[in-house]
């Protein structure tokens, strides 16, 4: 679902070379012309490991079909997994959120704050639909593997008013992923070796400590992260904090460093969109060949192996892995691993996966600063969830009160109505 994303060809790369048992994939977007150029770049894609015998090509088969779509439940029908990667308005959408945070003079970044709550409300009723589809037509073991932003809130609110008891979603972001590959690379061992003890939210996660083989190296990881793009902290916060932090904290914890930088630079979207254009038009050059070096100026490294991982695990290849090698942190519901927060709530910690779903592996209490900021935000998330699926104004106040980034009540009416001009299009309840 979003096939028309820059992203499709770095997560069928992924597929291809884990070697999963796929027969059909099905590309699907509302978006004809960039549906058009995906699929006949995934086309080529797929052509071209069946001849060279890559590993995974429909398991060392060359018949793998791939087909495209913009009818839903088309897409759907039959299917075992069905990855979820769309975005509302596209980047004028997110162009748009931006630009509301800098009128305010708040952060207006994509996921978090002002920015992560109009994007909440444009995607939640539309992620909704998607997965009554897959509820109705895939097959009856489907799981739905929700990619789309804001990660945690939408895979809450697919797991809290979603078809099926319980409705069988995960919800994943590459960062983690990326964080262990990069800690094992300066630890000198492999991913696989490295754990995490990764707890929190979406974008809103702490690493209490890193274990290689059973040992803990948490001073040693500390001295890698710092070193590294993940860590755009001041020293003296660091050396406060004492742990690994998810750099989507900074907007939290620095933000007058994130609203300066924001007065003074372009939109994400506007270059987002550039390169996008520009990735689009490669892809539509039938003498282009995959590079997952293309998208480095797109962002969503490591995607693919993110994705295609947990896809082995949850629709049960033939390698069966042990539990450590089952271990992916993912959006899930709490179940009471992380005391403090309600036990519906989706969190994202390590967990192990399989055909059943995904279960935390151990229970985990949230400590200062972590514990106040988590629930903060989660109540915010609930809030914004409501207000998508029913239009109501007081729960949209609520919401845009309660986050810490944004404004207080006595201005967060005339907020509200200057967010909800800019996305009149995608926000019919509200009308």
């Amino acid at each position: 679902m979003g096939a028309g994303s820059t992203y499709t060809p770095e997560l069928v790369d992924g597929l291809l070379r884990r070697g999963l048992p796929v027969t059909e994939l099905v590309l699907h977007d509302v978006d004809q012309r960039r549906l058009s150029v995906l699929a006949g770049f995934v086309a080529r894609m797929v052509a071209a490991a069946a001849q060279a015998s890559m590993p995974g090509a429909a398991g060392g088969r060359p018949e793998l079909q791939v087909t495209a779509t913009t009818s839903l439940r088309d897409a759907v029908t039959g299917a075992r997994l069905v990855f979820s990667q769309f975005r509302v308005g596209g980047q004028a959408a997110r162009h748009g959120d931006e630009e509301l945070g800098r009128r305010w003079e708040i952060v207006g970044q994509e996921t978090t704050g002002v920015g992560g709550f109009a994007k909440g409300l444009r995607t939640v009723t539309v992620a909704l639909e998607v997965q009554r589809a897959v509820a109705t037509y895939a097959a009856n073991d489907a799981w739905l593997v929700n990619f789309t932003n804001p990660a945690g809130m939408v895979t809450e609110a697919l797991l809290a008013h979603g078809a099926g008891d319980p409705p069988r979603v995960v919800g994943l972001c590459n960062f983690p992923w990326v964080l262990q590959e990069r800690l094992a690379a300066g630890l000198g061992t492999e991913p696989a070796a490295l754990t995490m003890d990764y707890v929190g939210l979406n974008h809103l996660a702490w690493v209490r400590d890193v274990h290689v083989d059973g040992r803990s190296r948490l001073p040693d990881a500390l001295a890698v992260w710092r070193r590294g793009p993940d860590a755009p902290f001041s020293a003296r916060l660091v050396d406060d904090l004492g742990i690994v932090l998810n750099p989507y904290l900074q907007y939290y914890y620095e933000t007058e460093r994130i609203l300066e930088a924001q007065r003074e630079s372009p939109t994400r979207a506007e270059v987002v969109a550039a390169v996008e254009a520009d990735l689009l038009e490669r892809y539509a050059d039938p003498r282009t060949r995959w590079d997952p070096a293309m998208l480095s100026g797109r962002g969503g490294t490591s995607y693919s192996v993110a994705a295609a991982a947990l896809a082995g695990d949850l629709v049960g290849t033939p390698h069966e892995r042990d539990e450590a090698g089952r271990r992916h942190v993912v959006n899930v519901r709490n179940g009471g691993a992380l005391p403090g927060l309600p036990d519906d709530a989706v969190v994202e910690t390590t967990c192990v996966v399989g055909p059943e779903g995904a279960d935390p592996v151990a229970t985990v209490e949230l400590e200062r600063p972590a514990r106040g900021l988590a629930n903060q935000v989660k109540d915010f998330e609930r809030y914004t969830i409501e207000a998508a699926t029913t239009g109501d104004r007081r729960s949209a106040r609520l919401a845009l009160m309660t986050h810490p980034l944004c404004p207080d009540a006595s201005v967060v009416d005339r907020l509200l109505e200057d967010l909800l001009r800019v996305n009149r299009a995608w926000l019919p309840a509200f009308e």
